[in-house]
């Protein structure tokens, strides 16, 4: 994948519009296009303590997880990004699909506090790459300069 173009693409969204809202649906749906076999790809905001779900490509999704919770709550509590080969094999893990086999959880920061995750499943075991994190990294980094969670 070119995470050069994407971050490149995800600079203009940023900078044209910054509100977590608009960015977040648009950068979730400009990976889900981009991305090969993925089930599932959205953000989870910070709101009272807890993750709720933001815009996102995909089935349904949980609506609440708490940090420690799941992945995505690890990932928070944590303030690490996490890569799972097999969901099955996490203690804790909360499926919102059943399909899902592995997982990769991005934490999104800004004002030096987590504010979000990015969450991206997929129906085949050992989907992500290291170099899909980091790309995936380098990717929030770019929405990290620019977001804004009041519009």
């Amino acid at each position: 994948m070119d995470y050069e173009m994407i971050k490149k693409t995800v600079e203009g969204f940023a900078e044209t519009e910054p509100w977590y809202v608009p960015l977040m649906s648009n950068v979730s749906a400009l990976l889900y296009e981009e991305m090969e076999d993925i089930n599932w790809l959205g953000f989870y905001v910070m709101k009272n303590g807890e993750l709720v779900v933001g815009p996102f490509q995909g089935k349904v999704a949980c609506i609440r997880i708490p940090v420690g919770k799941g992945v995505c709550g690890t990932a928070v509590r944590d303030d690490e990004t996490i890569r799972v080969d097999d969901v099955h094999q996490f203690p804790g893990h909360i499926a919102c699909d059943s399909a899902s086999r592995s997982e990769l959880v991005i934490p999104i920061h800004r004002d030096g506090g987590i504010i979000g995750v990015l969450d991206i499943d997929s129906p085949s075991p050992a989907r992500f790459s290291k170099e899909d994190a980091e790309g995936l990294k380098s990717v929030v980094a770019v929405m990290e300069k620019h977001i804004t969670l009041t519009p």
